[in-house]
Formats: structure tokens, sequence, C-alpha cells
């Protein structure tokens, strides 16, 4: 039987929107840089890229910095530390948080950073509106705000103009592009440093040879997962979701469904049956044809218990034993009740050699 892939959080499958608007910049020779009809030509796939991510992610083309990915855009909160606190909430995704220690304060920050839709639960995250003082997180203010977008994009309505965010960070593989490439999103007329220094491109923010072929994947992708949001390909996969929990619950009433009373991204389901190893999970469940995780995927392939769970409040057995399994428009109502029938199998197997 064909394998089945749940792991849309980590990477989304290639679009073929993507792949041929790829395999068709490979054909242009120019340097974006270059003032010749070639450079030329590559300059205007960029350019047609950068407008198609602008109107995925809601904001103006010139806001738009090519990167290789949410991880690099994030590094602009580094140029923020000599200047003041940068606070990253700590369910964050590495890609903010790891680098910068945890700063509960009230008054003297700078930067808030932030996840609006999070990785492993699903969970949107309402970062407040921005009042005389700043951005509020709790009783924590700062003067700017950054979005991790990256989850969220083409899977909710989303708009960088009317969030009132100064930056924002996505990634192209999570809606279907090529991964190594994404972007950061600069509010217009905000000063930032440079992310990488050299040539000059993308504005002064991002020097070096823009990636031509990625970037063009990125921008199809893009406009791809707006056309899936706008014909309401989500709600069909929040139902197949929806009956994913609605049939594990049934069978197993212990089983904890992280953030299933929150708003929550359409295609994840983040949950646990206290005792039964989340790896452990994954592995039987990849024997047996199911590619899940176990959290972010982002951690060098390491298995541990979640981070993001732990700062939810839930204790150390349920962090390490959830699981995430995230769908996709191409998941099926059949895989969606094998996949449910083959865990509670492993889970029946799992009570007997724990008894």
């Amino acid at each position: 039987m064909s394998r089945v892939y749940l792991d849309y959080n980590a990477t989304a499958p290639l679009r073929p929107e993507a792949r041929d608007a790829m395999v068709a910049a490979m054909d242009v020779v120019g340097n974006p840089s270059s003032v010749h009809g070639e450079g030329r030509a590559a300059k205007a796939i960029v350019e047609r890229a950068r407008a198609q991510v602008a109107g995925a992610v809601g904001c103006k083309p010139q806001e738009v910095i090519f990167t290789s990915g949410a991880t690099e855009a994030a590094g602009v909160l580094r140029s923020a530390q000599p200047h003041g606190a940068v606070m990253v909430d700590d369910t964050a995704h590495d890609a903010l948080w790891a680098h910068f220690d945890l700063t509960h304060v009230e008054s003297g920050a700078n930067v808030l950073a932030m996840g609006l839709a999070n990785s492993e639960t699903g969970v949107i995250t309402d970062p407040g509106t921005k009042g005389a003082e700043g951005w509020p997180y709790g009783a924590y203010h700062a003067t700017s705000l950054l979005l991790d977008v990256t989850q969220a994009i083409g899977r909710v309505p989303f708009s960088f103009a009317w969030s009132g965010a100064d930056l924002a960070v996505c990634s192209a593989h999570k809606l279907g592009g090529p991964k190594g490439v994404g972007a950061l999103i600069v509010r217009q007329g905000l000063e930032i440093e440079a992310l990488a220094r050299g040539g000059g491109q993308e504005m002064g923010r991002r020097s070096g040879t823009e990636n031509v072929i990625g970037i063009a994947g990125f921008g199809a992708a893009a406009e791809a997962a707006m056309r899936d949001l706008a014909d309401g390909t989500w709600r069909q996969v929040e139902k197949l979701r929806n009956i994913l929990e609605s049939s594990i619950e049934e069978s197993a009433k212990e089983t904890i469904f992280v953030g299933k009373s929150e708003r929550r991204l359409p295609n994840t389901s983040c949950f646990a049956a206290p005792g039964w190893k989340g790896e452990t999970q994954v592995m039987q469940m990849d024997l047996a044809g199911f590619a899940i995780s176990a959290g972010s995927a982002c951690s060098s392939g390491k298995v541990r218990e979640s981070r993001v769970l732990r700062a939810m409040g839930f204790d150390e057995e349920v962090a390490r034993s959830a699981i995430r399994v995230s769908l996709g428009p191409e998941t099926t109502e059949d895989e969606i009740y094998r996949f449910a029938e083959i865990w509670l199998k492993q889970l029946d197997k799992h009570r007997a050699r724990a008894a």
C-alpha cells in the first residue's frame, strides 16, 4: 500500500505550478543585477515573484526581501539587540527563539517576536493591538512586532498591511514552494541593518546574487496557495482533521488534543496518549506507511520533549508523548480513517505491553 504523507507543517510537497516556474527559470541565463537583456529577463522573474509573494502576504512588493528562508530572515532580530531587549514568545519556533534569552520584563524592550500560528500545535496567537505603549503581550510592551507567518500564509486569511506588524518572516516550502528560499517582510519606511553586506541586492537589505530559480518557485507557489485559500480548499482539510480527532477520541477518550478549544490552523492536530513516547509513535507509524512528526522538524532530526507544550503548561509526560499530524489538500478521507485505525491498534499494543 502506498505511503501517506501527513507532515505538511514540516514541508509541503512541491506544487506543479512551482515546478513549472522553476524549470522555466532554469533557461534564463542572466544575472538579475546585469543591465543587458538577459539580466533584465532574470530580474523580471524575481520581480514577478516579489509581487506574487506580496499578494499572498498582504504587503507591498517593495516590502518583500528574498532570503534563504525564515531562519535567515529572523536574523534581523540580531540588529535590534544592541539597541534594546528582544522578547521572543516562549512557544515560538526555534528560528526565532533559540538565539535569544527569553525576556520577561514590562518595559524597555525594542522588539517582540512571535509566531502567528504555532508549527507544533497549530494554535493561532493574537498579538493584540498596538497601543500608546507599544505591542502588548501580557504585561509586556514592545515598540515593534515581528511575526513568523510561515505556517499561516495560504492556510488562513492574513494581511501584513492590516496586522500592524513591523516585520514578518516566511518560507516557501511550507506552502508548496522549494526549500531554501523565503522572505523577510519589512514595513515601508522602517530602517534595518542589512542581513548580508556586499553587492547591495534586495534593496541593500540582503546582498548576494538572487536565487532566481528558487524565487520563481516561491512566487508561483504563493499565488497557487492563495487560490486554494479562496476556493475553500482548507475548509475541506479542516473537516478531515476533525474526522481524525473524532475517530481517535471515540475509542481513546484519554487522548489529549492540544488547543482543540482554541483557534487553530485547519490542518493541524497535536495530540498525546500519556505514557506512549512520541518518538515511538513516529517510528511505528512510519513502519505502517504514515509520515508524521513529534513536534517541529527543524531540530536536526532529533526527537525530544516538546518545549512548546511545556511552555503551554503541560507536564513532562504529555510533552514526551505528543505527536503532530498535519494534513494537506492532497489528503483523503480514506487515508484519515486508515491512520486512525492503525494508530488505535498501535495504542492497544502499547497498553498491552505496559500492563
